[in-house]
């Protein structure tokens, strides 16, 4: 029974992880700057709706970004000998 309650386990989450994928897909649309559902767009109409642009992905500020990427290794310079 342990091996059958894993495996139904194993088989929800794969199912949950590839519903949230999907729903992480799906476009929105808004209309005069107001966000609305595809269902709104269908019952009301088309008219002056527009795809919303994605929301940037990247939540580390250009400060935050600078701190955490590697750093530039400078070698030393070797001066003219005299």
């Amino acid at each position: 029974m342990n091996k059958k309650t894993l495996s139904i386990a194993a088989a929800i989450l794969a199912i949950a992880g590839s519903t949230a994928a999907f729903a992480a897909e799906l476009p929105t649309y808004e209309t005069n700057g107001f966000p609305v559902s595809p269902l709104q767009v269908r019952v009301l109409g088309a008219a002056h709706v527009e795809q919303q642009t994605a929301a940037p992905t990247n939540l580390a500020s250009a400060h935050q970004v600078n701190v955490l990427s590697p750093r530039k290794v400078k070698t030393a310079t070797v001066g003219v000998a005299r």
